[in-house]
């Protein structure tokens, strides 16, 4: 008996490659690929507000529809609220069930609650997030792991992970009377974006690209130079595991069985072991999108300087590392890990500003940005997060520019004002002498601005409120 399938693709698996839902719907009967879209994300005021997300969302949604085209079928776009749309489709389609991939995220679980209530018939939620379903693992007394290397540790031991699923060769036809409810994908001109060309192209095609260019140039030397700013020393895949345009677990064997248990291998699952913690601590504490891990922060009494503020956005503080990273996340959608942190730091250590702030700016304009991972990243930078660094643990932005951008060329890049500063000075270019900068072209304070805050006294002011505060 042929059973009609409605494969949801839900803007995290936008891919044929190992999508365990499309491969069983394909083996049950007549398969229906749906995408909705929903005024949450694209409502042209909403879509505006996480222009580069939507813009490589769009992108890979063209090409999943082509790559279904390709191959028999087509991509079902409509638009309006999911928890309506699903159920309604459902039951005008006659389908049998619903099958979609899972989400952590407290919002889409409490989508998927009201859905499965609507829905007459089955709705299957499927594991491919993550490479082990999100909490999953567990103490031996049964509690989710807060701590990094002990949660690594148990998923190395528990872990087996399978390999890939190939792509379908070919599709039946959707029906002709489900046709006539499809919609165009919209283009950023519609969506009032204007389109950024510095962004990584999304879609399944270029993600691959970019797993096999990176397992050809880059991966043997990932755990040297994952952490410098200034060489293209990391895999660039963040915003494909976002989007679902590579799955984890094709990354993940990809890397296994090119590296073979070196120390570029290990260092590289590590990272995506990092990527299962983030997403498995949300799982277990859904809280923690509004609030601290430790509780102890709850109450921390962060500033609230706008002229701070502003400077760090805009990549106006005076500590070129910083201003480098604030540039990056606007102009290109990215920023490096290192800088991330570095940034992160700064902003909630020197400015004493909320890291919700930094996390909600990172949000708007990351392209890879993923509520669990970025919200870790916070609260760990800020250390109030689960397995954080510890609060008193402070960045000096000057010195870690030295040591992971030594020459200067990821603040070139960035702030072009210090272009022609000498690397000794690039990072601290207020130490530099007049001859120097007169030489660079540089005027402090006119055409670069000088440090917003000092560090030695922004770190000691920090740690007497922080330790205050803690003592409560």
């Amino acid at each position: 008996m042929s059973i009609r399938t409605i494969v949801w693709f839900r803007g995290k698996d936008l891919r044929i490659s190992d999508h365990a839902p499309l491969r069983d719907a394909l083996a049950t009967g007549e398969v229906i690929p749906l995408f909705v879209l929903d005024p949450h994300f694209f409502a042209p005021a909403r879509a505006r507000e996480l222009p580069h997300r939507m813009q490589f969302l769009l992108d890979s949604l063209h090409e999943l529809e082509a790559m279904l085209l390709d191959r028999g079928s087509r991509l079902i776009v409509v638009a309006g609220k999911s928890v309506e749309v699903v159920p309604r489709l459902a039951r005008e389609w006659k389908a049998d069930r619903v099958v979609a991939h899972r989400w952590v995220e407290p919002f889409a679980r409490e989508r998927d609650r009201r859905i499965r209530e609507a829905l007459g018939v089955k709705f299957e939620l499927y594991e491919g997030e993550t490479l082990m379903p999100p909490g999953a693992l567990r103490t031996g007394v049964g509690k989710p792991y807060s701590v990094f290397s002990q949660f690594a540790r148990a998923f190395r031991q528990k872990a087996t992970i399978d390999r890939p699923l190939a792509a379908p060769r070919s599709f039946s036809p959707v029906p002709r009377d489900i046709l006539a409810c499809v919609i165009d994908i919209p283009t950023c001109d519609q969506l009032g974006i204007d389109r950024n060309p510095a962004l990584l192209q999304g879609g399944e095609k270029a993600a691959k690209a970019r797993l096999r260019r990176f397992l050809r140039d880059t991966a043997e030397a990932y755990a040297e130079h994952r952490d410098r700013m200034d060489l293209p020393g990391t895999s660039r895949l963040s915003a494909d595991l976002k989007f679902g345009t590579l799955s984890v677990r094709e990354v993940w064997t990809a890397v296994e069985d090119a590296l073979n248990g070196t120390t570029a291998a290990r260092s590289f699952l590590n990272e995506l072991l990092w990527r299962e913690f983030t997403h498995s601590t949300l799982w277990d504490r859904p809280e923690l999108l509004d609030k601290p891990f430790r509780p102890a922060f709850e109450g921390f009494p962060w500033q609230y300087d706008e002229e701070l503020w502003q400077a760090w956005v805009l990549g106006r503080t005076g500590y070129p590392i910083v201003d480098a990273a604030s540039r990056q996340l606007i102009g290109e959608g990215f920023v490096h890990n290192r800088a991330r942190m570095i940034s992160a730091s700064f902003l909630c250590k020197h400015l004493l500003i909320d890291y919700r702030r930094g996390e909600a700016h990172y949000m708007k304009y990351l392209t890879d940005g993923d509520w669990a991972q970025n919200n870790a990243g916070w609260q760990w930078s800020a250390g109030c997060g689960c397995d954080a660094q510890p609060y008193f643990r402070i960045f000096n932005p000057v010195t870690q520019g030295e040591k992971f951008d030594p020459e200067g060329n990821y603040v070139r890049r960035w702030v072009p004002e210090l272009e022609k500063m000498p690397s000794r000075y690039i990072h601290n270019p207020w130490e530099a002498p007049e001859t120097v900068l007169r030489d660079a072209g540089v005027v402090l304070g006119a055409s670069y601005p000088r440090p917003v805050v000092e560090h030695r006294f922004a770190r000691e002011r920090f740690l007497a409120f922080a330790s205050q505060h803690l003592k409560r």
